[in-house]
Formats: C-alpha cells, sequence, structure tokens
C-alpha cells in the first residue's frame, strides 16, 4: 500500500471518528418494569394511638392531692414544649371541693394564665389537659364533669379530660373541635424513660392549703336551702314535705340540678332499705 493510500485511510477515519463523536452515542432503551428488578415495597407501621403520659413527678403530686382527703381536686396538666400529651406538671389553682364536684375559682384561673404566657408558654402547653380526681372506685365523668368539659374546653381546637380514681383506674377522653371534629378514649400511662424529679410533699402540702377549699355543706343541703325559700316564701315551707322538695329542685337551674343529682349518686346508702322501708 502506497504512502497516500495510507494517508488517506487514516483521514477516513479520523473524519468517521469525529462525526460519530457529534452525533452522540445512542442510549439504551429503559429497561421495562417486567424488565427491571422490583424494589422491596416497605411495609408500614400502624400509627400508635395517642397517649396520654405524665412525668412520674407529676404522676406522685396527682396521688398526693388524690389521697390528701376525700373529695375530688382538679387542676391543669402542663406539658412539654413538642409533646402536647406529655404532662410534665399538675398545677393546681384555688378551688372550691366536694365529693362530686370541683368548681376553680375565676380570677385564679386568668392568674395561672398569666403566669403561664409570662413564661414563654403557649396555651396548647397548660390550657387544654383538664386533670381531676374522683374519691370514689370509679373514673367514669360525671354529668357534672361532662357538663364542665364541654362548657370549658368546647370552643378549644382539640382538649382532653382525665380523671383519677381512688383505687388507681383512669379514664382519659381526647376531643377535636376541628374539620368534623370527634373524640376518643385514650390509655393512660406514667413514662419513666425521661428524666425527672424528686417527690416534694412539703411544697405540695402547701399548696394543697393554698388552693383547696372544702365545701363543709353538702351541694344538696346547700342548693335545695337556699331554693326553698324563693319558692315558698321564708316561712312558707317544709324541708321534710315531698312537695316542697320538689319545688325547690325545680327552682334550681340546670347545673345545680345536676350536682344535687350526682351527690345523691355517690351516695348508695341513702337507697338501702332497713327493714324493708326504702329511706
Amino acid at each position: 500500500m502506497s504512502q497516500t493510500q495510507v494517508e488517506t485511510k487514516e483521514v477516513k477515519k479520523d473524519a468517521a471518528r469525529t462525526a460519530k463523536q457529534e452525533s452522540g452515542t445512542p442510549s439504551k432503551p429503559s429497561p421495562t418494569r417486567s424488565e427491571s428488578k422490583a424494589a422491596p415495597v416497605r411495609k408500614r407501621e400502624p400509627a400508635r394511638p395517642p397517649v396520654l403520659r405524665f412525668s412520674p413527678t407529676a404522676w406522685a403530686k396527682l396521688l398526693y392531692f388524690r389521697d390528701r382527703s376525700d373529695t375530688e381536686v382538679g387542676g391543669f396538666g402542663v406539658t412539654a414544649p413538642k409533646d402536647s400529651l406529655l404532662v410534665q406538671e399538675f398545677v393546681t389553682v384555688e378551688q372550691r371541693v366536694t365529693s362530686v364536684s370541683v368548681s376553680f375559682d375565676d380570677e385564679a384561673v386568668a392568674d395561672f394564665f398569666d403566669s403561664q404566657v409570662d413564661a414563654g408558654r403557649k396555651p396548647d402547653q397548660f390550657a387544654r389537659i383538664w386533670l381531676h380526681t374522683h374519691p370514689g372506685d370509679s373514673p367514669q365523668p360525671s354529668v357534672v364533669d361532662e357538663e364542665t368539659f364541654e362548657r370549658v374546653f368546647g370552643r378549644c381546637e382539640w382538649a382532653a379530660m382525665f380523671v383519677l380514681g381512688r383505687t388507681g383506674k383512669t379514664y382519659a377522653r381526647l376531643r377535636f373541635n376541628v374539620g368534623p371534629g370527634g373524640e376518643a378514649e385514650i390509655p393512660v400511662e406514667v413514662d419513666y424513660r425521661r428524666p425527672f424529679g424528686p417527690s416534694d410533699h412539703e411544697t405540695w402540702e402547701t399548696e394543697y392549703r393554698a388552693h383547696v377549699r372544702k365545701e363543709d355543706l353538702c351541694w344538696t343541703t346547700r342548693l335545695l336551702d337556699k331554693a326553698m325559700p324563693v319558692a315558698f316564701g321564708a316561712d312558707a315551707y317544709d324541708p321534710w314535705d315531698a312537695q316542697d322538695l320538689v319545688g325547690a329542685f325545680e327552682g334550681l337551674d340546670v347545673e345545680e340540678r345536676r350536682v344535687v343529682l350526682d351527690e345523691l349518686a355517690s351516695r348508695p346508702e341513702l337507697w338501702d332499705e332497713v327493714e324493708g322501708i326504702p329511706w
């Protein structure tokens, strides 16, 4: 082969190489779904239902207040900044209590809310979880409890009611008032996984004495004594007359009637039969 032929052949190779580079190498077709190896499907773990949790210190304080007397005691749950269902503190305010009811002082509640805002907390951390105790075994909410929960927390985006009975039984219900709304009972547990402080009975006792006022007279007696003179005149009624009692009961407002019925229901000895006579 002559020198000229060799050079011509090299020029052709270079031209072919350049043309190939300019046109680009065609890409391989993507494999079809059947040809490609399917990626493993990760199973989605079921969502854990909401749980109302207490720090051991908050739980110990709640038990202390429950066992302090034979009445109900109420307060608010102060929660963690990023965990609205983890109660870190149980805080009480001034209140009047009986065996079937808790009545917070409005000014005391307002002062408590102000102090929490000053501390940098949001309402979701201190004004959404209502905690109270029952002196009896049952933690089921009473009619008065339901009325209070609806009246006080009914306009909140969400709220929770918790009741602790004398024997340790609990009741917790979470309510949502946004969108379609809804509510459900939720479990309760004490969270020992986080750091917690010691008990402080001396401080708790001071708080109890400062905030909790036990009503000496039962609500039934006090309310009926108030209603009877209004219904019948100062001297025109007989407290032992059944019709007068019914008239006085009808003179109470709806919430007062519910308090009376709850208190009577909490005293089964009133319905015991003695020698065949129901008292």
